[in-house]
Formats: C-alpha cells, structure tokens, sequence
C-alpha cells in the first residue's frame, strides 16, 4: 500500500491561476487536488492544469450545499447535481459533505442507502465526511450508519468529534476502529477540546493531541492495509481563518497555513514508510 498526498485549495489564492504554487507541491509530493468545482474561479483553467501536470482531482460536493436544514430528497438531488458537473473529468473520488445532524435516523438510513445507490450507479466511490453540521459529525451518529451499511466509505476528520465531543475521545476506541474499517480518505488535521483546529500541531502544547490523532491515524492505515487497499490518500487539511486562530484586534494569523499543511504532509509521509 503507498500513500498519496493530497493538497487541498481552501485558503488558497486562485485568481493568479495554480502554476506558482507547483514547485512546492512537486517538492512535498502532493500528487492530487481536493476542491469544490464551484470555487474554482476558471473551471476550464483549472481542469487543464490537472492535465498538464498530472494531477488527480478529489471533488468536494456538499449535500444543500451549506444550508441548514433540507429533506432527504433535496440533500440528494444536490449531490448528484454536483457529481454530475464532475464526471466527465476523471475524479479520483468524491469528498462529501453529506446529511443534516438534526435529521432522524430513519432519515438519515433512507438518505445513506441512496447513496450508496448512487455511488454504485456512477461507478465511483464516494467518500462522506465525519464533519459538523453533517449527521456524521458526533460518533454515536456515525455508529448507527455505519453499523447498518457495512459498505459505506468515510473520510475520517476526527478533528471535528474531539471538538464536538469536548475530549480526546478515550471512551471511543471501538467507535474509531469501526470508522477505520469504512475509512476512504483521511483528512490529517489536529483538533484540540475546544475547537477543530490547534494554531500549530508541531508546538509541544499540544503534543498530546498530535498522539492521540496519530494512533488513530495508525488504526486506519493498518486496517486499509489489511483490507488490501493499494494506495492511502491524505489530506493535510488545516484551514485558513477563522479555522485559524488569529491575534486579536488584528486578524493576524498566529501560524503560517501553507507551513504548517506542508509540515503534516512529511510528518505522515515518514511515518507511513516507517510503519510499513
């Protein structure tokens, strides 16, 4: 099993195009890109850069896009809207924002099983996000869905239920091996008891939270590897502000983003060829 890196595009710069920003993704060894094809400024620009410079493309699609609330119906017709706009540009996979927390399970099981559905009818996986706001963003939430679909694929951001759970979730374990066994994607980003994202995860305040999110990380690889899976992607997925935190009063970021996803990226990248 290898591992890819993948760069995502949130915080990024698009209106000079992407050709500035190559260098430095050739020399970490990111190979993919994850965005939304609705936050691309040129479409048609960034769909050659892909080509030119042999680049994957993880497309990120947001069930109702990010509005509160929505029915089953009106979460699915969205996706497929998104994936649709997708298709014919040779997507990796899909990363997917997926759901409503406040929906039902029965809900939440008829919105699952059509997913899977139509995953099955495009031929190409699709990966829902553990992620706040989505019905996969608190651990007993994802539990029940996954328990009842035992072939649905996740990306795994642990970040948001150690926010979400106020703890590094030591009454968790069976929870993340159950995740690790439907994990797709893994999005690296450290989240500490009050919020999704520590200011930097190299600082030693919060080496903690760093090992905790790593021996998760290990859980996952080792279950990929023993369901035979040939490559393992990762997203280093830190976030600009107000993921970010800032210097009060002046919006100053306390770390520089680029820095620290890079960071990750070659921490996890040792790491995995260490394990292996």
């Amino acid at each position: 099993m290898k591992l890819r890196l993948v760069r995502h595009l949130w915080g990024c710069d698009l209106s000079h195009g992407l050709q500035h920003y190559l260098p430095r993704w050739r020399e970490v060894g990111y190979d993919a890109l994850e965005v939304s094809i609705r936050f691309v400024p040129d479409r048609e620009a960034f769909l050659r850069f892909l080509k030119e410079n042999a680049f994957q493309w993880v497309p990120q699609i947001f069930s109702n896009d990010f509005h509160p609330g929505g029915t089953v119906r009106e979460h699915l017709d969205s996706l497929r809207t998104q994936i649709q706009e997708c298709l014919d540009h040779a997507p990796l996979f899909f990363n997917a924002h997926s759901g409503y927390d406040n929906w039902s399970l029965a809900e939440a099981e008829d919105f699952f099983g059509q997913a899977l559905s139509l995953e099955r009818e495009i031929g190409i996986p699709i990966s829902h996000e553990t992620h706040r706001q989505r019905f996969f963003g608190t651990p007993w939430q994802t539990r029940q869905i996954l328990d009842r679909f035992p072939e649905l694929r996740i990306t795994c951001d642990f970040s948001h239920w150690v926010c979400v759970c106020e703890r590094l979730l030591p009454d968790m374990n069976e929870t993340i091996s159950l995740a690790a066994r439907h994990c797709h994607h893994l999005h690296a980003r450290v989240g500490f008891e009050e919020g999704p994202q520590v200011p930097d995860p190299s600082a030693p305040e919060y080496a903690l939270h760093l090992s905790a999110h790593e021996r998760w990380w290990d859980v996952i690889w080792q279950s990929q590897s023993a369901r035979g899976l040939e490559e393992s992607t990762l997203t280093p997925e830190f976030g600009p502000p107000p993921y970010l935190h800032t210097l009060p009063h002046t919006n100053v970021p306390v770390a520089d983003l680029a820095n620290t996803c890079d960071w990750m990226a070659y921490r996890q990248k040792l790491r995995f060829v260490n394990a292996r």
